[in-house]
């Protein structure tokens, strides 16, 4: 679990990642990153109903948490970021959960060394 300083809570900052982040689609999740004024990442999960039932949505939750853990050790910092799940992470092992949000990074130039700049 990340520190709760690193988590996205209220309705207002994951509304602000929307209106002014940028997204970066994935077949099995989506990533939203903004710049925030602060030294550190913060991050956001986001499981809907159409995910499945409850015990599919909370092992996506579980998934994407540690791959944000994992994500947050290697890449830039400055940034909120959410990852919303989409359906087809169903039944996923975590590898190919991780290996999404990796790929979705590099693209989204949050890697430390990338050498993209952000937006």
């Amino acid at each position: 679990m990340l520190p709760k300083a690193q988590r996205l809570h209220r309705t207002e900052e994951f509304e602000r990642l929307r209106r002014d982040g940028r997204a970066y689609h994935g077949r099995l999740l989506l990533l939203s990153c903004a710049r925030n004024d602060l030294a550190f990442n913060r991050y956001g999960i986001v499981v809907s109903k159409r995910v499945g039932n409850a015990v599919i949505r909370n092992r996506a939750r579980r998934l994407l948490r540690e791959a944000a853990r994992a994500l947050n050790k290697g890449s830039a910092q400055g940034f909120d970021i959410v990852l919303i799940a989409r359906p087809p992470i169903q039944g996923q092992p975590f590898s190919a959960v991780d290996a999404e949000v990796n790929e979705l990074a590099i693209r989204a130039g949050l890697w430390a060394g990338s050498g993209k700049v952000p937006s």
